[in-house]
């Protein structure tokens, strides 16, 4: 029998340099992980070929580097990987993801949607509590009723995607419930909050739900620890693992850093960036920043990386936004 290994993993995207939520939401899933005597392991999330560059993401090594972050697993160098996981690049896994999407195509769950950006907007109101647009469905065809019962899901038709479509899956009028291990028990409709949503654009770039779970699934990562912001995919993800017959991690959500103007940190926020953040503080300085604002230590000293780790426990996280003003 087996022994079972947690696996965590953070998975930024190469488009800019980290900043200080970044460098949080690496520490967090660190720390959870290695609490619990696992593996962590590093995946580039480079699916935006527009944005992202390799000087980029060798930029974001060095950074977790810096802090004192190592991974056990990926990375640019694919440390660790064998023939089951391949590349740690997803932009490197597109025929891993073209298989899944052909195995979702054959139940008869994707279509083609032709309806662009602008058509979306100007016909549906956003949903009340986030502001996220709910595809109400116009493209979807007539043999996918309602409740997903199929008329002759054996004989559906297939389509191969073109230039002008974008690849949807449908998704019923029904619950997903799961149980996050920091914002506890979470029900999600996915007809109501998520609609039939995108897993292939009509660029031919892989949409970030299905490259996700894809991921997560075939290099075995047990537990997913991110911003509360994406607390609502985590149900749009339950749902493509059991289309696929995975298995769904556990997911942890942790509250997001941000600026003065309660605004979550984003590239934009260059004092809050890693080069300026390098110039003024050392490693445990920030560490102990970071750890303070969440809840893990009492007050705003310098720690090392381990003596954090001895300290962390979900308990003590805080599951309101951290407000950071320059630090």
């Amino acid at each position: 029998m087996s022994q079972y290994i947690v696996k965590g993993r953070f998975a930024p995207s190469p488009s800019g340099r980290m900043h200080l939520g970044n460098i949080f939401a690496a520490l967090m899933s660190w720390f959870s992980a290695k609490s619990k005597g696992g593996v962590w392991l590093l995946r580039i999330e480079d699916l935006d070929s527009q944005r992202c560059r390799m000087e980029y993401a060798l930029q974001l090594e060095d950074d977790l580097r810096w802090i004192g972050l190592d991974w056990d697993e990926g990375g640019t160098e694919n440390r660790g990987s064998n023939v089951c996981v391949g590349s740690y690049i997803q932009s490197q896994r597109s025929d891993v993801y073209q298989h899944c999407l052909t195995v979702l195509s054959e139940k008869g769950l994707t279509y083609p949607c032709y309806c662009t950006r602008s058509e979306i907007m100007a016909t549906q109101a956003p949903h009340e509590s986030d502001g996220r647009i709910v595809y109400k469905g116009t493209c979807r065809p007539k043999y996918i009723s309602a409740d997903g019962i199929r008329a002759d899901a054996f004989h559906c038709p297939k389509f191969s995607p073109d230039d002008n479509s974008t690849t949807r899956i449908f998704v019923p009028d029904r619950e997903i419930t799961f149980t996050d291990g920091h914002f506890g028990r979470q029900t999600v409709n996915l007809a109501k909050h998520c609609g039939d949503f995108v897993l292939r654009r009509r660029d031919g770039a892989w949409a970030y739900q299905l490259a996700v779970v894809v991921d997560d699934a075939l290099m075995g990562v047990t537990e997913v620890v991110r911003g509360r912001d994406l607390l609502l995919s985590a149900a749009q993800q339950v749902y493509i693992f059991e289309m696929l017959d995975f298995q769904p991690p556990e997911f942890i959500h942790h509250p997001l850093i941000c600026n003065d103007r309660l605004q979550r940190l984003c590239k934009r926020d260059k004092s809050m960036d890693m080069g300026c953040i390098r110039k003024r503080m050392r490693p445990e300085q920030v560490i102990g920043e970071l750890a303070f604002h969440a809840g893990i230590i009492d007050t705003p000293a310098e720690i090392s990386l381990i003596e954090a780790l001895q300290e962390f426990s979900w308990n003590k996280v805080s599951k309101n936004d951290i407000i950071l003003h320059e630090i």
